[in-house]
């Protein structure tokens, strides 16, 4: 015999050896078995989850030889027929090429006529949303009161094209995608029968790619067992797939904790060299930052059995959340600018320095603590190349090993001195800073100018502006402003909130509200409400 593909091999002849769709295998289930038949159905959902398939069984259970049933015996000449595709009272028709209203007519003329074998004449029509009006209008009324021997099965992936007419006369029933975990236990079980080994995590990247689909997943399976000659391993399986090792992740990952930008591109060259797919690896990464951010806030929700569990929380407690939070955004973002970026390697480029240059303060290579300060501690952030000012007693350093960026330390409030009273809103207006050290500063509020170094506040709110590029470029502004070295310190504590940006704000809402009454005030306008009972539509006022 000629060999058979998996996908029509293993395609369920039963309601029984359905895999995924409980839901709707239970309510066909009860309605057969209380012989409540409704003369049409319509099942839904995406490619590869099982409507063509339902449908058949379906219509081998209105016309099994020993009676309506919920469990076709699969042995009678009618079962046999069906499952072998020449049945002939079962009609199936592909609408995406009978579309034609024509086509409708006469396919329906037919239906009057009793059935020549089975018990039932059951129409299945595959992707009915593609018929045309016309179409869907003659077969409306036989679709309302067809005649008794006469069963409709519709089936489609785009229900929204369906006019409402047809649906209101169907029995709907949503098909859902199948879960990773569900594809990868159907493979297994497919492997086990078929002898033929396989690697766990091949599975799971084959279930991954197969996006929901059964069919689809049987379709790779196939393709990666030729492909492995006869065993299926990870290793082949990523070369077939295209797909991004993890390891590759985790070694960027682990530049970026270490602040080795070269370390990073290194890894993009050798992923360059394997042909490997940027667009998924930025999709990889963001999975990962995903399963960050799960590590970091509900770690008993990564499965024991995981193979990089400990890699992952391991990172997870080297990462702040609100960072994990900024790195997903910049993956998601660097994915949909790919198709824009000069190539693809220079779009994965680019999206990887982002995340090094919005990096907060982390570890250095050696392992040390994490350089974050907790709410109510200031970020020390001495400027480069020069000797932090000594942090009196009875305080501890407790920022990593060698860090150079930012050290955490309890500060005694600096006694201030003479000019201190200039106010930070002035400051901040004469110094030449923008972007992140800008937005960093406008949200601070001043608590102690010395003559060595000045304490800002930040409200732990506005922690993710804590990043250490922003906190030397303001530095550095400030030392280019005062003329002196000056060591800058950011406490993270809740104070009065009279911050720049709070003063600009309010500055905004007030100049808006004279806007408002300027215009509400005028004369013209006060007639138009008056006589057209009109409504001023403040977001459409923009103060001069």
């Amino acid at each position: 015999m000629s060999y058979q593909v998996l996908a029509r091999k293993w395609r369920p002849r039963t309601f029984a050896s359905l895999v995924g769709q409980e839901h709707v295998v239970r309510a066909l289930t009860h309605a057969l078995t209380e012989q409540r038949l409704h003369h049409a159905y319509l099942f839904t959902g995406t490619r590869g989850v099982g409507k063509t398939t339902l449908a058949r069984i379906l219509a081998k259970a209105l016309n099994c030889e020993s009676g309506v049933t919920a469990s076709p015996c699969g042995v009678c000449s009618a079962c046999r027929e069906i499952d072998s595709g020449r049945f002939v009272d079962l009609l199936e028709v592909d609408a995406a090429t009978n579309t034609k209203v024509d086509e409708m007519r006469q396919l329906l003329e037919n239906a009057v006529y009793a059935p020549t074998r089975g018990r039932f004449k059951v129409y299945v029509i595959d992707e009915v949303h593609m018929l045309s009006n016309s179409a869907f209008n003659a077969m409306l009324k036989t679709l309302e009161e067809p005649p008794e021997h006469v069963k409709f099965i519709l089936a489609t992936t785009d229900p929204q094209k369906i006019p409402v007419t047809v649906l209101s006369r169907c029995l709907q029933f949503n098909l859902k995608q199948m879960t990773q975990p569900l594809i990868v236990g159907h493979l297994k079980h497919i492997l086990e029968v078929e002898a033929i080994s396989a690697e766990s995590a091949a599975l799971h990247l084959l279930a991954r790619s197969a996006a929901g689909s059964m069919r689809d997943a049987l379709s790779l399976l196939d393709q990666a067992i030729a492909h492995g000659s006869g065993k299926i391993e990870e290793v082949q399986v990523r070369e077939m797939l295209g797909a991004v090792d993890l390891d590759h992740l985790f070694s960027i990952t682990d530049a970026l904790l270490a602040g080795d930008a070269a370390g990073m591109l290194q890894v993009a060259d050798e992923m360059a060299a394997r042909s490997l797919s940027f667009d998924a690896a930025l999709q990889e990464m963001a999975s990962l930052f995903t399963r960050l951010q799960i590590a970091q806030l509900a770690p008993q929700a990564i499965a024991d059995d995981l193979p990089e569990r400990s890699r992952l929380l391991e990172i997870a407690a080297r990462l702040d959340p609100e960072f994990v939070q900024l790195a997903y955004q910049i993956a998601v973002h660097g994915r949909q600018e790919l198709p824009l970026a000069p190539d693809e390697q220079a779009g994965f480029i680019m999206t990887l320095l982002r995340l090094y240059a919005f990096r907060p303060a982390l570890d250095d290579a050696s392992g040390g603590q994490r350089s974050t300060a907790p709410a109510g501690r200031p970020l020390a952030a001495p400027l480069p190349g020069t000797a932090a000012a000594p942090q009196p007693a009875p305080s501890k350093l407790a920022a990593a090993p060698g860090q150079t960026a930012a050290s955490v330390a309890a500060i005694a409030p600096v006694p201030a001195e003479a000019g201190s009273e200039t106010g930070w809103h002035d400051i901040l207006a004469a110094l030449k800073v923008s972007g992140m050290a800008r937005e960093l500063a406008q949200h601070c509020e001043l608590r102690d100018l010395g003559k060595a170094r000045m304490l800002l506040r930040l409200s732990p709110t506005h922690r993710h502006l804590l990043m250490k590029p922003a906190q030397d470029k303001l530095q550095q502004s400030l030392v280019e402003h005062f003329g002196r070295p000056l060591q800058l310190l950011i406490e993270l504590e809740e104070g009065s909130g009279d911050t720049p940006a709070a003063a600009a704000e309010r500055d905004r809402r007030e100049r808006m509200d004279r806007a408002i009454a300027s215009v509400e005030q005028d004369g013209f306008v006060r007639e138009l409400i008056e006589t057209f009972d009109a409504t001023l539509i403040e977001s459409s006022i923009k103060p001069i």
